[in-house]
C-alpha cells in the first residue's frame, strides 16, 4: 500500500470491506455466510472505532505549544508554513511555488481511469510560530491539505495536492531540540578519519609535512600532521557546537499520530468523532445482525 493513501485507506477501506462482504453473504444466501459476515463487519468497525477515536482524542486533548517552549515528546504546534532558506520546491503540474506536493496521473484504458503514476515530495519545510520555528519532515506524515486540483486533458487526468507558502498549518508529532552544545563527538576518531583523507592524496601530505624533503615521512613529520589534524578536528568540534538550537517534528515511535494539514483543528476533531460515531453505530448493527443471523433457519 502506497504510504500516502493511509490516511484515506483509514477512511474508506473498512466501508469498502463490508460492502464487498455484505456482497458475497448477499449472493450466498446461507446463515453461516451471514453470520461470519456480521462478525467480521463487528471486528472491522472495531478497528477502524479505536483507530478514529485515538486520532479525535489526539486532536481534541493535545494542548498548543509554542516552539520556543514546547517539551519534547508529543505536542501539537499551530504556525505558518515557510520553505527552508535553501530550498524552492515546485508543484509539477501546475508548477505552483509549494511547501509539499502530491500527484497522481491517471489514463483512460477501454472507458476507466488507471493510474499509471504517482508520487510526492519529501522535502523538510519549516512552520512559524512567531516564537521560533520548527523544521518538518513530511516523511510518514498523514497531510491533508484544501489545496486540491484535477485537469483532464484527453484521455489523461492530473490530481495535485500542495501545501503553499503561508499555509496555516496544524501539526500533530513528535518534538525534537537539538543543539551543538550537546552533539556526541569523538575527537580520536575524527582526527583517525582525518589523517586518513589525508592520506589518500599523497602529494599535498609530502607538500605540507614532508620538512627534510626526502620523499618520505618520518615520525617526527607524523607527530606534525597528528597535531595539525587535532587542531583542524577542534576547530570543526567547535563550529558544531556553537550552531545554534534546531526544532525539528518527526513521526512518533508509538502508535500516535503524525499529521500535518492547513485545516482547522476544530474541523479536523469534528471529522474524527463523526468517524469514530459512524463505526460505534456499524458495531451495534453488526452485533444486531449476528443475532438475526443465528436465528435464521439452517
Amino acid at each position: 500500500m502506497p504510504r500516502w493513501l493511509g490516511w484515506r485507506y483509514q477512511q474508506t477501506l473498512p466501508f469498502f470491506l463490508q460492502a464487498v462482504l455484505l456482497g458475497i453473504a448477499s449472493s450466498a444466501e446461507s446463515p453461516q455466510v451471514w453470520l461470519g459476515v456480521f462478525v467480521a463487519a463487528a471486528l472491522i468497525n472495531l478497528w477502524a472505532w479505536i483507530v478514529a477515536l485515538g486520532w479525535h482524542r489526539a486532536i481534541v486533548d493535545t494542548p498548543t505549544s509554542r516552539v520556543v517552549s514546547a517539551a519534547q515528546g508529543f505536542v501539537e504546534l499551530i504556525g505558518t508554513g515557510q520553505p527552508l532558506v535553501e530550498t524552492q520546491l515546485l508543484s509539477p503540474y501546475t508548477q505552483l511555488p509549494c511547501l509539499w506536493y502530491r500527484y497522481t496521473l491517471e489514463r483512460r484504458e477501454n472507458g476507466e481511469w488507471r493510474q499509471v503514476e504517482q508520487g510526492e515530495s519529501d522535502l523538510p519545510f519549516n512552520l512559524d510560530d512567531e516564537s521560533g520555528r520548527c523544521e518538518l519532515d513530511p516523511a510518514s506524515a498523514e497531510i491533508l491539505t484544501t489545496h486540491q486540483e484535477t485537469r483532464t486533458q484527453g484521455d489523461e487526468r492530473h490530481s495535485e495536492h500542495v501545501l503553499l507558502k503561508g499555509d496555516r498549518l496544524y501539526v500533530l508529532g513528535e518534538f525534537v531540540s537539538c543543539n551543538g552544545a550537546h552533539s556526541a563527538l569523538d575527537t580520536r576518531r575524527d582526527v583517525g578519519e582525518l589523517l586518513a583523507d589525508w592520506k589518500t592524496d599523497q602529494p599535498d601530505l609530502h607538500k605540507r609535512f614532508d620538512l627534510d624533503g626526502n620523499g618520505a615521512i618520518d615520525e617526527k613529520e607524523w607527530q606534525l600532521a597528528r597535531q595539525a589534524a587535532e587542531r583542524e578536528v577542534a576547530r570543526r568540534h567547535r563550529e558544531i557546537r556553537n550552531q545554534p538550537t534546531q526544532h525539528r517534528m518527526r513521526k512518533p515511535g508509538s502508535r500516535k499520530p503524525y499529521l500535518i494539514a492547513n485545516y482547522p483543528p476544530e474541523k479536523l476533531g469534528r471529522r474524527y468523532a463523526w468517524l469514530s460515531t459512524a463505526h460505534l453505530a456499524l458495531i451495534l448493527a453488526s452485533l444486531f445482525g449476528i443475532g438475526w443471523a443465528m436465528r435464521l433457519p439452517g
